[in-house]
């Protein structure tokens, strides 16, 4: 297949550099990296050993042309540029695969582009983007595909056929919606709360943070996930804010069930000291993903009428931490 590639950080690298390396046509679109990848090819660490694919290279669009599918790995803070940056890509048969992380994303795209061509693509995995060009792979990768706003198809399967072919764990999920709120109770906890750090502490539980970790500020502190596991204080915010999660989408009629809880932190402790993506934003001083991973559930979760003091409190943090100074 003739594969696109939008957003070359960690993750499209990752799933890109696999698909490469199992034989598909993957172009990448790069900015800052462009020549470091065209003359090294992109390097995908995980453990001791290592892989290196050379896929095609190119700075604008329309030197890839019509692909099949399209992955966007975009930083939901760059979603206003899909209009340039995917439209010379897609044709009327091309698949666009979001696999971004939060809610509204497949919205957006359809705005532009029909509904019937939008998947989503639900990435459950460790990695961060170390050099222009080298990925370093930690823990788990796998994805859980699915069409937006409607069932799976035969064509989610084949795709989803196609990422288990070049190493990436895929299934097919009957419900993208319910899929993205399950992520979210992975996501809203050890994101936030990595950014947030003592600051959080003390303004969702109104106590002293002075023994969990240095008052937060310009400079991160440095919450890892093996950090928020480890004291009992912060590990009791995680599932507080893991059960706002299931509550607000149960009230949406999605069925999540409470051992989600216990679930994603057992899925959390062979990550080690992982720094997740929001966190490593934060100290690069680049913009955060508010509006899709936080301030989004938030408004959906207040329009169904839950309650999520827990949520509602983090979301305040992070808008007076965000370098990218969300209103």
């Amino acid at each position: 297949m003739k594969i696109a590639v939008v957003g070359c950080g960690a993750v499209g690298s990752f799933y890109g550099g696999n698909l490469a390396r199992a034989g598909h046509e993957v172009h990448f679109l790069l900015r800052s990296d462009y020549e470091v990848v065209r003359q090294k090819g992109v390097r995908v660490r995980t453990g001791l050993s290592e892989f290196v694919v050379r896929p095609h290279c190119a700075v604008e669009p329309e030197q890839i042309g019509h692909a099949e599918v399209v992955l966007v790995g975009l930083k939901t803070t760059a979603n206003d540029q899909f209009g340039s940056l995917l439209s010379p890509l897609v044709r009327a048969e091309t698949a666009i695969v979001t696999l971004q992380n939060g809610l509204g994303n497949e919205e957006q795209l359809a705005q532009l582009f029909p509904a019937r061509q939008i998947l989503g693509g639900l990435c459950f995995v460790c990695l961060n983007r170390l050099e222009p060009g080298v990925v370093q792979h930690f823990d788990h990768g796998s994805v859980i595909l699915g069409e937006f706003d409607r069932g799976p198809k035969g064509r989610t399967h084949e795709l989803a056929s196609h990422f288990c072919d070049s190493g990436v764990p895929c299934s097919v999920t009957q419900n993208l919606a319910q899929a993205h709120w399950e992520k979210l109770a992975w996501n809203i906890p050890f994101n936030g709360l990595g950014v947030a750090g003592a600051a959080g502490y003390e303004a969702l539980t109104g106590g002293q943070s002075s023994s969990l970790a240095s008052p937060a500020s310009t400079s991160a502190p440095c919450l890892t996930t093996d950090r928020l596991l480890s004291d009992p204080r912060w590990l009791q915010l995680v599932r507080e804010l893991i059960l706002e999660v299931v509550s607000a989408a149960r009230a949406m009629g999605f069925n999540l069930m409470e051992s989600l809880v216990e679930e994603q932190i057992e899925r959390t402790r062979t990550m080690g000291a992982y720094k997740a993506s929001t966190l490593i934003d934060f100290e690069r001083g680049q913009a955060l993903e508010l509006q899709s991973l936080f301030l989004e559930p938030l408004r959906q979760a207040r329009e169904a009428g839950v309650a999520t003091p827990r949520l509602e409190a983090l979301c305040k943090v992070l808008k007076r931490l965000d370098p990218g100074g969300v209103p």
